[in-house]
Protein backbone atom coordinates (compact mmCIF):
# COMPACT_ATOMS: atom_id res chain seq x y z
CA UNK A 1 0.00 0.00 0.00
CA UNK A 2 1.14 3.37 -1.07
CA UNK A 3 0.27 4.74 2.47
CA UNK A 4 2.02 2.56 4.65
CA UNK A 5 4.88 3.68 6.76
CA UNK A 6 8.19 2.71 6.91
CA UNK A 7 9.74 2.80 10.55
CA UNK A 8 13.59 2.74 11.30
CA UNK A 9 14.66 3.10 15.13
CA UNK A 10 17.03 2.93 17.03
CA UNK A 11 19.71 4.46 15.03
CA UNK A 12 22.15 7.65 15.60
CA UNK A 13 20.43 10.36 13.71
CA UNK A 14 22.33 12.71 11.79
CA UNK A 15 20.14 15.72 10.98
CA UNK A 16 20.01 19.12 10.70
CA UNK A 17 20.40 20.40 13.90
CA UNK A 18 23.08 17.90 15.19
CA UNK A 19 23.41 13.81 16.29
CA UNK A 20 20.48 11.99 18.11
CA UNK A 21 21.07 9.18 19.74
CA UNK A 22 18.38 6.55 19.87
CA UNK A 23 16.69 8.36 17.22
CA UNK A 24 13.76 7.08 15.10
CA UNK A 25 12.65 8.45 11.47
CA UNK A 26 9.39 7.67 10.30
CA UNK A 27 8.56 7.64 6.37
CA UNK A 28 5.59 7.71 4.10
CA UNK A 29 5.14 8.20 0.15
CA UNK A 30 9.16 9.19 -0.08
CA UNK A 31 8.60 11.95 2.26
CA UNK A 32 10.67 11.96 5.96
CA UNK A 33 7.00 12.16 7.66
CA UNK A 34 8.83 12.30 11.73
CA UNK A 35 11.33 11.92 13.34
CA UNK A 36 13.14 12.41 16.86
CA UNK A 37 14.30 10.31 19.83
CA UNK A 38 12.78 6.85 20.37
CA UNK A 39 11.15 7.61 23.86
CA UNK A 40 8.35 9.51 21.43
CA UNK A 41 7.40 6.26 19.51
CA UNK A 42 4.82 5.27 22.24
CA UNK A 43 2.78 7.82 20.92
CA UNK A 44 3.35 7.26 17.16
CA UNK A 45 0.75 4.85 15.10
CA UNK A 46 2.40 3.46 12.52
CA UNK A 47 1.31 0.16 10.37
CA UNK A 48 3.78 -0.93 8.03
CA UNK A 49 7.45 -2.19 7.94
CA UNK A 50 10.11 -1.56 10.65
CA UNK A 51 13.53 -1.70 10.66
CA UNK A 52 15.92 -2.04 13.94
CA UNK A 53 19.25 0.12 13.21
CA UNK A 54 20.85 -1.49 15.65
CA UNK A 55 22.76 1.32 16.68
CA UNK A 56 23.89 2.26 13.30
CA UNK A 57 24.22 5.86 11.86
CA UNK A 58 21.47 7.68 9.77
CA UNK A 59 23.19 10.02 7.12
CA UNK A 60 21.69 11.62 4.16
CA UNK A 61 21.85 9.75 1.12
CA UNK A 62 24.82 10.88 -1.33
CA UNK A 63 24.24 12.64 -4.54
CA UNK A 64 26.74 12.63 -7.36
CA UNK A 65 26.49 15.62 -9.39
CA UNK A 66 28.60 14.22 -12.39
CA UNK A 67 28.48 10.32 -13.45
CA UNK A 68 28.82 9.10 -16.63
CA UNK A 69 28.19 5.08 -15.69
CA UNK A 70 29.15 2.38 -14.52
CA UNK A 71 28.15 -1.48 -14.33
CA UNK A 72 28.45 -1.71 -18.56
CA UNK A 73 26.26 0.80 -19.22
CA UNK A 74 26.84 4.45 -20.17
CA UNK A 75 24.66 8.20 -20.25
CA UNK A 76 25.99 8.55 -24.03
CA UNK A 77 24.26 4.49 -24.97
CA UNK A 78 21.02 6.62 -25.33
CA UNK A 79 18.91 3.83 -24.22
CA UNK A 80 16.50 3.45 -21.39
CA UNK A 81 18.09 0.63 -20.34
CA UNK A 82 21.48 1.81 -19.83
CA UNK A 83 20.04 4.80 -17.29
CA UNK A 84 17.59 1.65 -15.73
CA UNK A 85 20.74 -0.64 -15.46
CA UNK A 86 22.80 2.36 -13.95
CA UNK A 87 20.13 3.52 -11.55
CA UNK A 88 19.71 0.15 -9.91
CA UNK A 89 23.16 -0.78 -8.88
CA UNK A 90 24.27 3.13 -7.60
CA UNK A 91 21.91 2.86 -4.46
CA UNK A 92 24.90 -0.15 -3.44
CA UNK A 93 27.34 2.46 -3.00
CA UNK A 94 25.06 5.16 -1.08
CA UNK A 95 24.33 7.23 -4.18
CA UNK A 96 20.03 8.11 -3.88
CA UNK A 97 20.54 10.65 -6.59
CA UNK A 98 22.58 11.86 -9.82
CA UNK A 99 22.71 13.97 -12.65
CA UNK A 100 23.80 11.98 -15.79
CA UNK A 101 26.62 13.30 -17.58
CA UNK A 102 27.59 13.77 -21.19
CA UNK A 103 31.11 13.70 -22.81
CA UNK A 104 32.13 15.38 -25.44
CA UNK A 105 30.36 13.80 -28.57
CA UNK A 106 28.85 14.32 -32.18
CA UNK A 107 26.23 16.69 -31.77
CA UNK A 108 23.61 13.86 -32.93
CA UNK A 109 24.78 11.22 -30.13
CA UNK A 110 24.44 14.46 -27.84
CA UNK A 111 20.90 14.89 -29.43
CA UNK A 112 19.74 11.22 -28.80
CA UNK A 113 20.96 11.02 -24.95
CA UNK A 114 19.26 14.07 -24.10
CA UNK A 115 16.17 12.79 -26.23
CA UNK A 116 16.31 9.57 -24.10
CA UNK A 117 17.12 11.55 -20.50
CA UNK A 118 13.65 13.72 -21.83
CA UNK A 119 11.72 9.91 -21.81
CA UNK A 120 13.07 8.60 -19.15
CA UNK A 121 10.76 7.66 -15.67
CA UNK A 122 12.81 7.37 -12.29
CA UNK A 123 11.51 3.98 -10.69
CA UNK A 124 11.21 2.94 -7.41
CA UNK A 125 13.84 1.83 -5.15
CA UNK A 126 16.25 2.65 -7.68
CA UNK A 127 18.70 5.97 -7.62
CA UNK A 128 16.55 9.35 -8.97
CA UNK A 129 18.09 10.96 -12.67
CA UNK A 130 17.92 14.52 -11.29
CA UNK A 131 18.96 15.61 -14.82
CA UNK A 132 21.86 16.00 -16.72
CA UNK A 133 25.45 17.27 -16.30
CA UNK A 134 26.18 18.83 -19.85
CA UNK A 135 30.04 18.33 -20.17
CA UNK A 136 31.71 19.49 -23.16
CA UNK A 137 31.56 19.73 -25.65
CA UNK A 138 32.27 23.85 -25.44
CA UNK A 139 35.45 23.14 -24.00
CA UNK A 140 39.68 23.98 -24.32
CA UNK A 141 40.85 21.43 -26.60
CA UNK A 142 44.35 21.96 -25.01
CA UNK A 143 42.90 20.39 -21.51
CA UNK A 144 40.32 18.45 -22.98
CA UNK A 145 41.94 15.46 -20.80
CA UNK A 146 39.37 11.94 -21.75
CA UNK A 147 37.04 14.46 -24.06
CA UNK A 148 37.48 13.87 -27.50
CA UNK A 149 39.01 16.57 -29.12
CA UNK A 150 37.42 16.04 -32.62
CA UNK A 151 33.80 17.33 -30.84
CA UNK A 152 34.69 20.11 -29.41
CA UNK A 153 33.09 23.74 -30.71
CA UNK A 154 32.52 26.94 -29.66
CA UNK A 155 29.84 28.10 -27.02
CA UNK A 156 26.36 28.62 -28.70
CA UNK A 157 23.30 29.52 -27.08
CA UNK A 158 20.85 28.69 -29.77
CA UNK A 159 22.53 24.86 -29.63
CA UNK A 160 21.70 24.52 -25.96
CA UNK A 161 18.81 25.90 -26.46
CA UNK A 162 17.61 22.72 -29.10
CA UNK A 163 19.58 20.31 -25.88
CA UNK A 164 17.52 21.88 -23.24
CA UNK A 165 14.42 21.28 -25.04
CA UNK A 166 15.60 17.86 -26.66
CA UNK A 167 16.28 16.77 -22.81
CA UNK A 168 12.73 18.46 -21.57
CA UNK A 169 14.71 21.11 -19.76
CA UNK A 170 16.89 18.84 -17.54
CA UNK A 171 20.13 20.18 -17.80
CA UNK A 172 20.67 21.32 -14.59
CA UNK A 173 24.89 21.99 -14.58
CA UNK A 174 27.18 22.82 -17.56
CA UNK A 175 30.98 22.04 -17.85
CA UNK A 176 32.21 24.79 -20.36
CA UNK A 177 35.90 26.57 -20.83
CA UNK A 178 34.79 30.20 -19.71
CA UNK A 179 37.73 31.67 -21.51
CA UNK A 180 35.94 30.39 -25.09
CA UNK A 181 33.08 32.72 -24.65
CA UNK A 182 34.78 35.29 -25.91
CA UNK A 183 32.10 38.05 -25.20
CA UNK A 184 30.50 36.29 -22.34
CA UNK A 185 26.83 36.22 -23.61
CA UNK A 186 27.01 32.46 -23.45
CA UNK A 187 27.87 32.53 -19.94
CA UNK A 188 25.50 35.80 -19.19
CA UNK A 189 22.46 33.38 -20.99
CA UNK A 190 23.31 30.36 -18.88
CA UNK A 191 22.83 32.33 -15.45
CA UNK A 192 19.79 33.87 -16.38
CA UNK A 193 18.09 30.16 -16.76
CA UNK A 194 19.70 29.45 -13.24
CA UNK A 195 21.41 26.56 -14.85
CA UNK A 196 24.49 25.78 -12.08
CA UNK A 197 27.43 26.52 -14.14
CA UNK A 198 30.86 24.98 -14.03
CA UNK A 199 34.08 25.84 -15.35
CA UNK A 200 36.16 23.24 -16.60
CA UNK A 201 38.20 21.86 -19.04
CA UNK A 202 39.79 24.99 -19.42
CA UNK A 203 43.22 26.81 -19.51
CA UNK A 204 41.55 30.14 -17.86
CA UNK A 205 43.68 32.42 -15.94
CA UNK A 206 42.80 33.92 -12.37
CA UNK A 207 41.61 37.27 -13.98
CA UNK A 208 39.14 36.07 -16.21
CA UNK A 209 37.99 33.43 -13.53
CA UNK A 210 37.32 36.65 -11.16
CA UNK A 211 35.41 38.15 -14.21
CA UNK A 212 33.60 35.40 -14.73
CA UNK A 213 32.39 34.40 -11.43
CA UNK A 214 30.74 37.54 -11.05
CA UNK A 215 28.65 37.05 -14.03
CA UNK A 216 27.31 33.40 -13.03
CA UNK A 217 30.34 30.61 -13.00
CA UNK A 218 29.94 28.95 -9.33
CA UNK A 219 31.32 25.57 -9.46
CA UNK A 220 34.60 24.03 -11.12
CA UNK A 221 34.67 20.75 -12.63
CA UNK A 222 36.51 18.06 -11.11
CA UNK A 223 39.33 20.44 -9.28
CA UNK A 224 42.59 20.20 -10.34
CA UNK A 225 42.03 17.82 -13.26
CA UNK A 226 41.50 19.31 -17.07
CA UNK A 227 42.44 22.50 -15.73
CA UNK A 228 45.23 25.40 -15.14
CA UNK A 229 47.34 25.05 -11.75
CA UNK A 230 48.96 26.77 -9.41
CA UNK A 231 51.53 29.05 -10.96
CA UNK A 232 53.25 31.71 -9.04
CA UNK A 233 52.52 34.46 -11.47
CA UNK A 234 49.17 33.48 -12.52
CA UNK A 235 47.26 31.02 -9.98
CA UNK A 236 44.62 29.79 -12.52
CA UNK A 237 41.69 28.01 -12.43
CA UNK A 238 42.90 26.26 -8.92
CA UNK A 239 43.87 29.63 -7.64
CA UNK A 240 40.72 30.39 -7.94
CA UNK A 241 39.15 27.58 -5.97
CA UNK A 242 41.05 29.20 -3.02
CA UNK A 243 40.84 32.69 -3.48
CA UNK A 244 36.97 33.05 -4.96
CA UNK A 245 34.17 31.86 -1.83
CA UNK A 246 31.34 31.73 -4.09
CA UNK A 247 33.16 28.39 -6.37
CA UNK A 248 31.53 25.13 -5.31
CA UNK A 249 34.57 22.66 -6.53
CA UNK A 250 34.12 19.20 -7.44
CA UNK A 251 36.48 16.97 -6.40
CA UNK A 252 37.15 13.09 -7.22
CA UNK A 253 38.31 11.51 -3.78
CA UNK A 254 39.94 8.41 -5.48
CA UNK A 255 43.53 9.13 -4.60
CA UNK A 256 44.57 8.82 -7.79
CA UNK A 257 43.02 11.78 -9.82
CA UNK A 258 44.62 14.38 -6.71
CA UNK A 259 46.94 13.01 -4.66
CA UNK A 260 46.37 12.09 -0.51
CA UNK A 261 48.47 15.04 0.22
CA UNK A 262 46.42 17.54 -2.08
CA UNK A 263 42.89 16.37 -0.78
CA UNK A 264 44.23 17.31 2.21
CA UNK A 265 45.53 20.89 1.32
CA UNK A 266 42.28 21.60 -0.31
CA UNK A 267 40.12 20.27 2.69
CA UNK A 268 42.50 22.58 5.24
CA UNK A 269 42.63 25.44 2.91
CA UNK A 270 39.22 25.88 1.29
CA UNK A 271 37.25 23.81 3.70
CA UNK A 272 34.15 21.22 3.70
CA UNK A 273 31.58 23.72 2.95
CA UNK A 274 33.17 24.33 -0.75
CA UNK A 275 33.56 20.90 -1.98
CA UNK A 276 31.21 18.49 -3.36
CA UNK A 277 32.86 14.68 -3.51
CA UNK A 278 31.82 13.28 -7.56
CA UNK A 279 33.05 9.89 -8.96
CA UNK A 280 33.32 11.04 -12.71
CA UNK A 281 32.72 7.18 -13.06
CA UNK A 282 33.00 5.41 -16.40
CA UNK A 283 30.89 2.17 -17.91
CA UNK A 284 33.66 -0.41 -16.37
CA UNK A 285 33.22 0.76 -12.86
CA UNK A 286 32.30 -2.81 -11.68
CA UNK A 287 33.44 -4.84 -14.15
CA UNK A 288 36.85 -6.89 -14.67
CA UNK A 289 39.87 -5.20 -15.86
CA UNK A 290 39.88 -4.58 -19.47
CA UNK A 291 38.87 -2.36 -23.20
CA UNK A 292 35.78 -0.44 -23.11
CA UNK A 293 34.49 2.36 -24.84
CA UNK A 294 33.98 5.97 -23.72
CA UNK A 295 32.46 8.56 -26.27
CA UNK A 296 34.15 6.38 -29.02
CA UNK A 297 37.55 5.81 -27.54
CA UNK A 298 39.15 2.64 -26.23
CA UNK A 299 39.66 2.92 -22.31
CA UNK A 300 41.91 0.27 -20.60
CA UNK A 301 41.17 -0.41 -17.06
CA UNK A 302 42.71 -2.04 -14.32
CA UNK A 303 41.59 -2.62 -11.02
CA UNK A 304 42.27 0.95 -9.98
CA UNK A 305 41.78 2.91 -12.75
CA UNK A 306 40.83 4.46 -16.45
CA UNK A 307 43.07 5.55 -19.25
CA UNK A 308 43.53 6.31 -22.83
CA UNK A 309 46.16 4.52 -24.72
CA UNK A 310 48.55 7.36 -24.34
CA UNK A 311 47.68 6.91 -20.40
CA UNK A 312 45.56 10.42 -20.00
CA UNK A 313 42.67 9.28 -17.25
CA UNK A 314 39.39 8.75 -18.40
CA UNK A 315 37.12 9.43 -15.82
CA UNK A 316 37.25 6.96 -12.99
CA UNK A 317 36.48 3.24 -11.18
CA UNK A 318 35.46 5.72 -7.83
CA UNK A 319 32.30 4.51 -5.61
CA UNK A 320 30.84 7.22 -3.81
CA UNK A 321 31.33 5.50 -0.20
CA UNK A 322 34.59 5.22 -1.04
CA UNK A 323 34.89 8.69 -2.15
CA UNK A 324 34.03 9.50 1.38
CA UNK A 325 35.89 6.76 3.26
CA UNK A 326 39.08 8.35 1.56
CA UNK A 327 38.03 12.33 2.57
CA UNK A 328 37.95 10.59 6.06
CA UNK A 329 41.03 8.98 5.68
CA UNK A 330 42.58 11.70 4.05
CA UNK A 331 41.87 14.69 5.82
CA UNK A 332 40.13 13.36 8.99
CA UNK A 333 36.73 15.04 8.14
CA UNK A 334 33.87 14.05 10.72
CA UNK A 335 31.01 12.66 9.88
CA UNK A 336 28.74 15.88 9.78
CA UNK A 337 31.72 17.28 7.26
CA UNK A 338 31.31 13.83 5.04
CA UNK A 339 27.74 14.36 4.70
CA UNK A 340 28.20 18.24 4.12
CA UNK A 341 30.48 17.42 0.89
CA UNK A 342 28.75 14.36 -0.18
CA UNK A 343 25.46 15.55 0.32
CA UNK A 344 24.36 19.24 1.33
CA UNK A 345 26.19 20.69 -1.04
CA UNK A 346 25.56 18.84 -4.20
CA UNK A 347 21.94 19.88 -3.45
CA UNK A 348 22.51 23.05 -2.50
CA UNK A 349 24.73 23.55 -5.35
CA UNK A 350 21.75 22.00 -7.61
CA UNK A 351 18.65 24.06 -5.70
CA UNK A 352 17.47 21.05 -4.14
CA UNK A 353 18.48 21.66 -0.49
CA UNK A 354 14.55 22.39 -0.15
CA UNK A 355 13.84 17.97 -0.22
CA UNK A 356 17.72 16.82 -0.56
CA UNK A 357 20.79 17.02 0.92
CA UNK A 358 19.70 16.24 4.60
CA UNK A 359 17.69 14.58 6.65
CA UNK A 360 14.86 17.00 7.96
CA UNK A 361 10.86 16.25 8.37
CA UNK A 362 9.23 17.20 4.88
CA UNK A 363 12.16 16.31 2.64
CA UNK A 364 12.40 13.25 0.43
CA UNK A 365 13.60 9.72 2.27
CA UNK A 366 16.68 9.35 0.79
CA UNK A 367 18.89 7.74 3.42
CA UNK A 368 22.29 5.40 4.23
CA UNK A 369 22.21 3.35 7.39
CA UNK A 370 26.24 3.19 8.13
CA UNK A 371 28.30 1.71 10.65
CA UNK A 372 31.18 3.51 12.11
CA UNK A 373 33.23 2.07 9.57
CA UNK A 374 31.45 3.89 6.77
CA UNK A 375 29.70 0.41 5.74
CA UNK A 376 26.33 0.68 3.95
CA UNK A 377 23.94 -1.70 5.96
CA UNK A 378 20.59 0.09 4.21
CA UNK A 379 20.31 2.41 1.41
CA UNK A 380 16.33 3.61 1.20
CA UNK A 381 15.72 5.97 -1.71
CA UNK A 382 12.49 7.82 -2.20
CA UNK A 383 11.16 5.63 1.13
CA UNK A 384 11.92 2.19 -0.25
CA UNK A 385 14.52 -0.01 0.63
CA UNK A 386 16.45 0.07 -2.63
CA UNK A 387 19.90 -2.00 -1.36
CA UNK A 388 20.91 -4.37 1.42
CA UNK A 389 24.27 -4.92 3.27
CA UNK A 390 25.66 -8.33 3.24
CA UNK A 391 23.68 -10.39 5.91
CA UNK A 392 21.13 -8.38 5.46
Amino acid sequence: MKDETLLIKNVRLYQEAGVVEKGYLLLQCSKIIKMGVESELESITHAGETIDGEELNAIPGFIDGHIHGANGADMMDATPEALEKLAQILPAEGTTSFLATTITQSQENIDKALENIARYKNKPKTSEILGVHLEGPFIEKTKAGAQPVEYVIPPSIELFKKWQKLSGNKIKTITFAPEKDEDRTFLTYLAAQGINVSAGHTGAGIDIMKEVVKLGVNQLTHLCNAMSGLHHRDVGVVGAAFLLEELQSELIVDGIHVSPEMVKILYKSIGPSRLSLITDSVRAKGLAPGDYDLGGQIVTVDEQQATLQDGTLAGSMLKMIDAVKNMREFTGASVQELIEMASSNPAKQLQLYDRKGSLAVGKDADLLLVDDDLSIHYTICQGKVAYKGEGK
